[in-house]
């Protein structure tokens, strides 16, 4: 699928990716906000739960059509706001899920993966053009980069095992723990 240099119903998402060995001490205080999210399978969509503290959930539909990763521009990335009865009937579709807690400490947010990838920490940051993700620096509790590493997305974390996610996080000297 092409999508045409102008378009009304996505942007583009420039974003960072950096593996982290822990959750950075600095975040231990910031906002946050529990994620569940569902791959739903033979498609490019993401069907998320978000629940802050204190505040209703919110629902939320996503599609990201990758892009080859060129100055870190990750694609395009459409979402739409859901009612709680349509994310209802659309998490009956067969997917892949990820639970996870988001510390955010702009211009990063930190995420403590739980279930099946608990150990796994990965931190990033979205900006607004090619330039500013270009000009930002690594932070120094960043382990690697993987911003370019399509296995550290989502959608592929979702459908890894653990066996699969250890022997990638390897390559960097991490663990599950």
């Amino acid at each position: 699928m092409s999508i045409g240099v102008h378009s009304k119903y996505a942007r583009i998402e420039h974003e960072r990716r950096f593996l982290l060995r822990q959750l950075p001490a600095e975040f231990a205080a910031a906002p946050r906000r529990e994620l569940f999210d569902r791959y739903i399978t033979g498609t490019r969509l993401r069907l998320r739960e978000q629940r802050d503290d204190d505040a209703p959930a919110v629902y939320k539909l996503t599609q990201k059509v990758g892009q080859p990763n060129t100055g870190y521009r990750q694609g395009w990335i459409t979402t739409m706001l859901l009612e709680e009865r349509e994310f209802r009937a659309l998490a009956q579709l067969a997917a892949d899920t990820i639970t996870k807690t988001r510390y955010r400490l702009p211009p990063l947010c930190a995420d403590v993966f739980a279930g099946r990838l608990v150990g796994l920490v990965l931190a990033e940051a979205e900006f607004a053009s090619r330039e500013e993700a270009c000009d930002f620096q690594a932070p120094a509790f960043a382990v690697a980069e993987v911003s370019e590493n399509e296995r550290f997305t989502g959608g592929k974390l979702a459908a890894a095992t653990r066996t699969e996610v250890e022997s990638w996080l390897a390559a960097f000297d991490l663990g599950l723990g």
